[in-house]
């Protein structure tokens, strides 16, 4: 009866000891889904916030608000500089009826460097001389592309900026700190954008 009641002890032991595993992994990757989850909406809203200004300025290229001056605007002068991470260009982004020069351009990662996301960088946008900048919103890639009226991409360096009619626009965000190592990524892309002031030529 004794050698019965050990098996039985041991027995308990050992199922209790896998219920306290499964609960343990249970445990843990509850609360991976769930800092997995928090970190996409942080993410997605950070993205959301950084397009909705994109766009709302890229459409704004050789833009003027005050129409009995809109004449005087030269399309294929709207864009004064292009590369694959910056672009520099005029329109007038507050709708003043003044033109501004916009200046895009990224950081280097070395300028967070006291982020854990070793990728992440500042996105830079200068209206006319006031420069503001994204902080840590999490941004690890801002790139460009540029076509022309007939749809082919140009080459960097862009020695014509007046050639270009489309861009596209790629932004990629992530979470500033990762769970096991994995960081959670938002992408989003604005393929062949079209500023209408560009179309007029």
């Amino acid at each position: 009866m004794g050698y019965a009641t050990i098996l039985d002890i041991i027995g308990s032991i050992i199922a209790g000891g896998f219920l306290l595993l499964i609960l343990a992994r249970t445990n843990a990757s509850a609360i991976q889904n769930t800092y997995n989850n928090n970190s996409d909406l942080i993410t997605q809203q950070n993205l959301s916030t950084v397009v909705l200004l994109l766009e709302n300025d890229f459409r704004k290229i050789g833009y003027m608000g005050d129409w009995s001056k809109a004449g005087q605007i030269d399309p294929t002068k709207a864009i004064l500089y292009a590369d694959s991470t910056s672009i520099k260009f005029i329109g007038d982004i507050d709708n003043d009826g003044v033109m501004d020069t916009v200046y895009y351009y990224v950081g280097p990662t070395s300028e967070l460097s006291g982020t854990p996301n070793p990728n992440d960088r500042i996105l830079y946008r200068s209206v006319s001389g006031t420069l503001t900048k994204s902080g840590s919103m999490g941004i690890t890639q801002f790139s460009l592309a540029y076509f022309d009226d007939f749809g082919n991409q140009l080459s960097f360096p862009i020695s014509a900026p007046g050639a270009i009619e489309e861009i596209q626009i790629t932004l990629q965000v992530q979470n500033t700190e990762a769970y096991n190592g994995q960081y959670v990524t938002s992408y989003w892309r604005q393929i062949r954008l079209a500023a209408r002031n560009l179309k007029n030529r």
